[in-house]
């Protein structure tokens, strides 16, 4: 996110700023570094899983969503907001959570082929080129759930966080028996089909911390980051697990709100 503020591919309309020409030092320019030190993350993954070394496909998308969170708060801080980061950081996540994720997974659960397996596929990559586009024009749904610290749909990065959830299950539980492919080409079109959906999701933003509570959740997030160190497969699945519990209570609410 080298020019926009977190999350930036679920905020409805891209910044623009003014044409005049300015200098930047080098230091303002480390946000669109990591941008495209995302890009190239997301790039090495598809590589890792053409070859087969998925884990270190999965490793270079989370990789590349760190970088993804960290480049659009930096960017702010150093007040090097810019139109090529902004659009440096939609292509980047397009190719990180959109076009990677769908590779890793075509090579993990499709390896002999399969024409209607790589249309899943297809579908979840086109429905990620379409969030972002449909946030970066702007839209008024989105603008007032954004004020409540809310999405629409489910974001870009948590789609590919999802999109791979069969990847980690199966790593963590390699007795249990593997999924049909079909059922694993359904959930690639579910998720594609959330992420466009209109499904007022949770955002972080929204979470409000007491300050006497603050060193507690720093304490826990550096026990989540130990825990995935340690124990990735577990964590991811129950990470997974808990979005999509997350997700689910938040249709039921959506339909008793219709009601």
């Amino acid at each position: 996110m080298g020019a926009l503020p977190p999350d930036s591919d679920e905020k409805p309309g891209l910044k623009r700023w003014p044409g005049a020409r300015r200098d930047m030092s080098l230091v303002q320019l480390l946000p669109n570094m990591m941008t495209v030190g995302a890009l190239c993350a997301g790039l090495a993954s598809i590589r890792f899983s053409a070859a087969g070394s998925f884990w270190a496909a999965v490793v270079m998308i989370l990789l590349a969503a760190v970088l993804d969170g960290l480049d659009g708060r930096l960017a702010r801080f150093l007040k090097s907001e810019s139109p090529l980061g902004a659009e440096l950081d939609s292509l980047a996540d397009f190719l990180n959570f959109g076009v990677a994720p769908g590779f890793l997974m075509y090579y993990w659960a499709f390896p002999g082929g399969n024409d209607f397996a790589w249309g899943a596929v297809l579908i979840y990559v086109v429905c990620t080129v379409l969030r972002l586009a449909r946030f970066n024009i702007g839209n008024e749904v989105a603008a007032g759930l954004a004020r409540l610290g809310k999405f629409q749909g489910v974001p870009s990065p948590a789609g590919a966080l999802l999109a791979m959830a069969p990847l980690y299950i199966a790593w963590q539980f390699p007795e249990w028996p593997p999924a049909p492919w079909p059922v694993l080409a359904g959930w690639l079109v579910l998720v594609g089909l959330l992420m466009i959906s209109k499904l007022p999701t949770p955002s972080l933003k929204s979470v409000r911390v007491p300050t006497d509570r603050a060193a507690l959740v720093v304490i826990a997030a550096i026990a989540l980051v130990v825990l995935l160190l340690r124990y990735p497969w577990a964590v991811l699945s129950a990470v997974s697990l808990g979005y999509t519990l997350v997700l689910l209570f938040a249709f039921a609410r959506a339909l008793l709100k219709r009601g």
